[in-house]
């Protein structure tokens, strides 16, 4: 009954999730096209192309980056293979361009509805599926196994929220995450929490996100714009969330640090030009990123960027993929989706920098990489924005405590790697030879 329910209630949402995509559209233009491949219309495969085909579903930004190690160990252990990268947002399919460029086929994953699911899989053919941590489509589960596609929910999270909302729906639950052929899950406690709902062969192989690295051309960007900006003592606040960074510039204009400067860097493109306009209003002298350093090298033509004015005290990072190069240029890294109940952000890409981090309390998609890195001494949870500005000034004024967590932050990260390479041997073996 739940499931035909939820059947019946896509016919309804379908119609107002487009009318969405043009109204999100206003802002990114992405929004507006290749509406079709949500609906399982995509060029798909020709007939004659007869290579495995992993799918890779990695909903925004963050899954993709996350995924990108797994994909090109994937490339490397099956070059015969071929790669599908799906995605939901624009700014996802745009990171997958970039990433990987023409070497991954891409497609909007489609709409939750069996028949458009279906229309998807005949288009595409995929041998393996992998949904990225937290995907779990009831349609698109049921018509892989009804197609014979083994689904495996890779890197998976579950915390003990989502748990509690997922539980309530009992058998309707367990026998969707029955559906995946493995689930393969972060921490002992995701496993502990995706078994009670009904997931079958789950194993703990670690978090991707430790895999990640920033390439050295983009931490040596980063290195030529603290070059730029000087001495001064810098903290970026990174994947800002909405009605998150008034709070930043709270803890900002709190902090009482002469000459200062914070990098702010929005999590959404789409609201680039809304936080400018909000840091506008509080009177403080700002310069853009894609002003002050230009260019996909972040330099000027002579390659360095020009010095930053001493009386700009924000910095906003109004660019994509270069979350690591603003680390690199900061001593300290506060992150975002954490002071407001939004569940937090990725806090080990800084530690892999050696960036001393700083947290809210808000951690709930990251609860066991939060008290792992608290727990190392890589990172310091805070409660607000009083106790933000608090724990930066102490941090700022305690040159030995930030170089003791830049090395705690890089031994952390450094500990927990190898998910990938466990990951891979898994996958390699639902694949067909």
């Amino acid at each position: 009954m739940l499931r035909a329910i939820y059947n019946a209630l896509w016919w309804i949402i379908a119609p107002v999730a487009v009318l969405r995509l043009l109204i999100r559209s206003r802002k990114e233009r992405g929004y507006r096209e290749h509406i079709g491949e949500r609906f399982g219309y995509a060029r798909g495969r020709l007939p004659e192309d007869d290579a495995p085909l992993i799918w890779v579903h990695a909903v925004s930004v963050g899954e993709t980056r996350a995924a990108q190690p797994l994909i090109e160990a994937l490339m490397k252990a099956r070059p015969d293979a071929r790669i599908l990268l799906t995605h939901m947002t624009p700014s996802g399919r745009a990171t997958g361009e970039q990433i990987f460029g023409d070497r991954v086929l891409r497609s909007y994953v489609p709409y939750d509805m069996p028949h458009v699911v279906r229309r998807f899989l005949r288009a595409w053919r995929p041998s393996l599926g992998l949904v990225m941590e937290t995907e779990v489509w009831p349609a698109l589960i049921d018509e892989c196994r009804r197609a014979d596609v083994p689904l495996v929910l890779t890197n998976a999270r579950m915390s003990a929220r989502s748990f509690r909302r997922a539980a309530r729906f009992g058998k309707g639950t367990r026998e969707v995450f029955g559906g995946f052929a493995r689930v393969l899950a972060q921490s002992p406690s995701d496993a502990e929490r995706l078994t009670a709902l009904g997931a079958r062969n789950v194993a703990v192989l670690g978090n991707l996100k430790f895999d990640m690295s920033t390439p050295p051309e983009l931490a040596a960007r980063g290195h030529t714009w603290r070059a730029a900006i000087g001495t001064r003592p810098v903290w970026v606040a990174a994947s800002t969330r909405e009605g998150e960074e008034e709070l930043v510039l709270q803890a900002f204009a709190a902090l009482g640090v002469e000459d200062a400067l914070l990098i702010l860097v929005p999590r959404h493109p789409q609201r680039f030009n809304e936080v400018a306009a909000l840091v506008e209003r509080t009177g403080l002298r700002y310069e853009r990123r894609s002003t002050w350093a230009p260019g996909a090298a972040g330099a000027s033509a002579q390659g360095v960027a020009r010095a930053l004015p001493a009386n700009v005290t924000v910095l906003l990072g109004d660019s994509m993929g270069e979350l690591g190069a603003y680390y690199a240029a900061s001593d300290l890294a506060f992150i975002g989706g954490s002071l407001l109940p939004l569940g937090g952000q990725n806090l080990i890409e800084a530690c892999a920098v050696g960036v001393p981090v700083l947290i809210g309390p808000h951690v709930f998609n990251f609860t066991q990489a939060t008290a792992d890195a608290v727990a190392a001494g890589a990172a310091v949870q805070v409660q607000d924005p009083a106790e933000l500005a608090q724990a930066l000034r102490e941090l700022f004024s305690d040159k030995a405590r930030r170089t003791a967590m830049s090395g705690a932050a890089s031994a952390f990260a450094a500990r927990h790697r190898g998910a990938t390479a466990r990951t891979v041997d898994v996958l390699m073996a639902l694949l067909p030879e």
